[in-house]
Formats: C-alpha cells, structure tokens, sequence
C-alpha cells in the first residue's frame, strides 16, 4: 500500500503531466517550462525535478499519453470494418491518423518534435505505446504479402507509416510541396494502393 507521501508525489506526478499536456495542446512543445508549469501545479520548481529527472521526462510522459490516444482512436476507426480488404484497412487507419493530426496539431508535432539526446533511457511503456500503435499496421500489411520475410514486413510497415506521416505533416502544414487539404485523404489511398499492389480506386 502507498504512503501518504507516495500518493502526494504521484498526484503531483499526474497533475503536472496534465497540465503539461493542456500547455502543449495549446501552445506547442515549446511552452514547457518549469517555473510557469510550477506555477499552474501549485509546487515549486524544485518538486518538479522531485518527480521527474527533467523538462524532457514531462514531454515523454505526455508523448506516451498521446501516443495511447492515437492508437485508440485508430483502433476505433477500424470497428465494423474487420471485413475489409487488407489495403482499404490501411487507408481507414491513414484517414482516422490524418483526423487525430489534424484535431491535435501541437500534441501530435510534439511526438516527433522532442529531440532525444543519446544518454536519454526512453520508457519500455514508451516503446510499448509505439509498437501497439505500430501492430495496428503489421497486420494488414502482412495479409498484403504473406509470403515477405518477418523483418521485410516490420521494415515496410515502418516505411508506410513514414510516407504517410510524411504526406499529413507537409499538407497540414501548407508546405511547399504539400497537395491541397482536401486532396490529402486521395494522396494517401493513391500511395497505399499503390504500394501494397491494389490499383483500385
């Protein structure tokens, strides 16, 4: 059973990834700093570093958390439609990912925005969240080529999960070479079809 004071540092644990991840939401990576998190939490800027090694423990918790959210709400997209062909699968997930983007902006940049420095020991939940995120992939892509090697078909799942990042991150970004937003959802289909062999349009 957890003493008081475990109970308080876990509160404060909670609350200050809460606030962290509000912070983001609204403003970006860049608005995690500690006195003004301290501030908002009702500690001081030394029971932060009580509870978390760093600036950069709070962002992977809140990554972690955002990284649960993704997969759940890809996961939801695809009930109902278990029936479906392995490729159309894939553009569900790429659709229901390109909607999680696009109604979080700031909390899904800050996945990929958070530069990990060499000596950083990241989570094994943190790895854990990924890979189930990356398991609603696999699958699908192992149904396309059943005949492809384990590590071919962890590799390409990999590489689709990369173009369509790719895709979302320049159009919801109006880069230069980005497709207009409306086109992007076609843009996605085009490159999943395409590369899981399944021309139909």
């Amino acid at each position: 059973m957890a003493s008081k004071a475990e109970e308080r540092r876990n509160a404060l644990r909670d609350r200050l990834i809460t606030l962290a991840e509000q912070q983001i939401e609204q403003e970006g990576i860049q608005a995690i700093k500690a006195r003004p998190l301290a501030q908002a939490a009702g500690c001081s800027v030394g029971a932060i570093y009580n509870v978390f090694g760093d600036l950069e423990d709070i962002i992977i918790a809140v990554n972690g958390r955002t990284f649960r959210k993704l997969g759940r709400f890809v996961a939801a997209a695809l009930e109902g439609k278990e029936t479906l062909p392995p490729t159309d699968r894939l553009i569900v997930m790429a659709h229901a990912y390109l909607d999680y983007a696009g109604a979080h902006p700031k909390l899904w940049r800050a996945l990929f925005d958070l530069r990990m420095s060499a000596d950083i020991n990241v989570p094994d939940w943190y790895l854990e969240e990924l890979a189930r995120l990356f398991s609603h992939i696999n699958g699908p892509v192992q149904e396309c080529f059943p005949d492809m090697d384990q590590n071919e078909v962890d590799l390409l799942t990999r590489a689709l999960f990369s173009s369509v990042h790719g895709i979302v991150l320049l159009g919801l970004e109006n880069r230069i070479s980005a497709v207009p937003r409306d086109q992007i959802r076609n843009m996605i289909a085009l490159i999943l079809r395409s590369a899981t062999g399944n021309k139909k349009m």
